[in-house]
């Protein structure tokens, strides 16, 4: 019986020429991530256990995100305790505010993590990196902690979905649309505990920022996991990144998969999540007439430079609706340089948006645009669960930045070019 990308990953990694779906294996890994919410639990875990060192000091990051710069004096105590631990065993791979980037965007961007790697971290959202071809998955503070100290973490062998790509992504239509349709086809547990696993003629298409938009939200499906192949996008995305030896992963021909599922990539339209689920979507020529009060674009789902400029080509001399209010949040500090250098900025602070230094922010209600009761928001975020964003009875529309923007110019759910 063959093995899929995801098994072979961890196989290797276990030391071991073969597992099976449902085999426990103890793997050896690349990279431990935490941020500034969950990193202080697992130090707790470190220092409760009485461990004395990290297992690799460059391969544990700690990325100061979630609550930063501080909102208040707990999330100052968190990140107080994260630098604390930092400078303890001279990290190779701190990120604090002013060189600091939202986790899951910054660190493919500084060549941290690559194709063939397995992954941990203390975020349900680790599931990004199999955009490059790596095992990457979300583990809590605790397992966390035992992988900062051992360098290694148990894992049961997850089976998986097939999804065969074709085509290729009509204008305005973007890699959030791709993995909104599909949890809106599969729905929120439609591959609970499997690995994505996306394959076919139609991924050469897809750009890195789509793939790691993609697979970073193959948690709201349930996954393990989300994992791409290595293709040219992904060695040209690596080039000049990666410092270090990587290694292609590809599935046997007589893989075995719970299910295979198509999509026609060129048959896709806009789409939206609507409250309070990411599985409750539509079209948004199918959305009717939603006033919103609030835009997002930003996160680690969708903060990218390509996400700025599209963001930027919709706004440019626009101006957003008098009762909306546009938050803007690059993923980095180069993207962040980037939209300046291009001039992106501007076309956003003469559209009437506010521009942020990258933080995740108001995408978990943490700060930078929490909503009130009553109020709804079009967010390029991962998740629109009751009080995600703010109040209980606010509400969180989940949709591309193409949708945002245009959104956000007419007050209410709109596509770009009347929503086609």
């Amino acid at each position: 019986m063959g093995m899929t990308m995801t098994q072979k990953i961890l196989a290797a990694h276990a030391g071991l020429d073969h597992v099976e779906a449902g085999q426990l294996i103890r793997a050896n890994l690349d990279m431990v991530l935490a941020n500034d919410i969950t990193g202080p639990v697992a130090i707790n875990e470190f220092e409760k256990a009485e461990f004395e060192t990290v297992f690799d000091k460059s391969k544990v990051s700690l990325v100061m995100d979630h609550f930063t710069p501080n909102k208040d004096i707990k999330s100052a105590e968190q990140c107080k305790q994260c630098r604390t631990f930092a400078r303890r065993f001279d990290l190779d791979n701190f990120y604090d505010v002013g060189n600091m980037g939202i986790e899951h965007a910054l660190l493919p961007e500084k060549g941290l993590v690559a194709a063939g790697d397995a992954i941990i971290g203390a975020d349900s959202h680790t599931c990004t990196y199999g955009a490059l071809g790596a095992f990457s998955t979300g583990v809590g503070s605790t397992d966390l902690a035992a992988g900062m100290a051992t360098g290694q973490a148990w894992f049961k062998i997850p089976s998986a979905l097939k999804f065969e790509l074709t085509g290729s992504l009509p204008e305005y239509v973007s890699g959030k649309d791709v993995i909104l349709h599909i949890i809106g086809r599969i729905g929120v547990d439609g591959a609970l505990y499997k690995s994505m696993e996306f394959t076919g003629e139609g991924v050469k298409s897809l750009s890195m920022d789509d793939r790691l938009c993609i697979t970073n939200m193959a948690i709201e499906a349930g996954a393990k996991n989300g994992i791409f192949p290595v293709d040219e996008v992904t060695e040209e995305y690596m080039k000049g990144r990666v410092n270090r030896k990587w290694t292609k992963y590809e599935a046997d021909e007589d893989a075995v998969y719970d299910e295979t599922y198509t999509i026609d990539l060129s048959a896709l339209k806009p789409t939206v999540s609507f409250p309070h689920l990411p599985e409750n979507t539509k079209t948004v020529d199918e959305a009717g007439d939603v006033a919103i009060q609030q835009v997002v674009i930003g996160s680690c789902t969708n903060g990218r430079l390509s996400d700025m400029k599209i963001a930027a080509e919709i706004l440019k001399g626009q101006h957003i609706h008098p009762d909306v209010r546009a938050i803007i949040i690059p993923a980095t500090q180069q993207i962040y340089k980037d939209c300046i250098k291009l001039g992106y900025l501007d076309a956003f602070i003469d559209a009437g948006c506010v521009v942020s230094t990258p933080t995740c922010g108001p995408c978990l209600g943490g700060h930078m645009g929490i909503l009130a009761a009553g109020e709804r928001c079009v967010a390029t975020t991962n998740r629109n669960f009751v009080g995600r964003m703010g109040h209980v009875d606010s509400e969180v529309y989940l949709a591309s930045p193409a949708v945002a923007a245009a959104s956000a110019i007419a007050g209410k759910i709109s596509g770009p070019k009347g929503g086609k």
